[in-house]
């Protein structure tokens, strides 16, 4: 089933892979941008609703008519969930990471903005179809 996933969504795939490994294994150098005002929580903002609006996409694509109960959970819930979990990971598991309340914040923004993103480009795809 996991292998069915992965040729159904492939960028999205490694996308969250790049999340995950991000998240618990690497730790971003010092650069002029960490004087940005909250510059972490914008990366995390692009981080999620860039990655979250590549799986929109690639579902849209995939299917002709979308079920919005699996894309509640794939593409909003489940994705809200990994964060907090990564996010208790950090805290708990790692001693280079802290879990931060507000990158779950920023990570729950960044999904909505993809499903928002997501749910206009089913509206402009259902238009598109109805005028073919």
């Amino acid at each position: 089933m996991f292998k069915v996933q992965i040729k159904k969504y492939p960028f999205s795939c490694v996308l969250i892979a790049a999340i995950w490994y991000l998240s618990l294994f690497f730790n971003a150098p010092e650069t002029p941008l960490n004087n940005v005002l909250l510059i972490d929580k914008w990366v995390h903002i692009v981080m999620y609703g860039g990655t979250f609006t590549v799986l929109w996409i690639e579902y849209i694509r995939q299917h002709q008519h979308p079920d919005y109960e699996k894309l509640l959970f794939w593409a909003f819930i489940a994705p809200i969930a990994m964060s907090g979990i990564i996010e208790l990971l950090q805290e708990y598991c790692t001693e280079t990471r802290n879990g931060d309340w507000l990158d779950l914040l920023a990570n729950t923004i960044g999904v909505t903005l993809a499903a928002v993103i997501g749910l206009v480009l089913l509206r402009l795809r259902a238009r598109r179809d109805r005028v073919s």
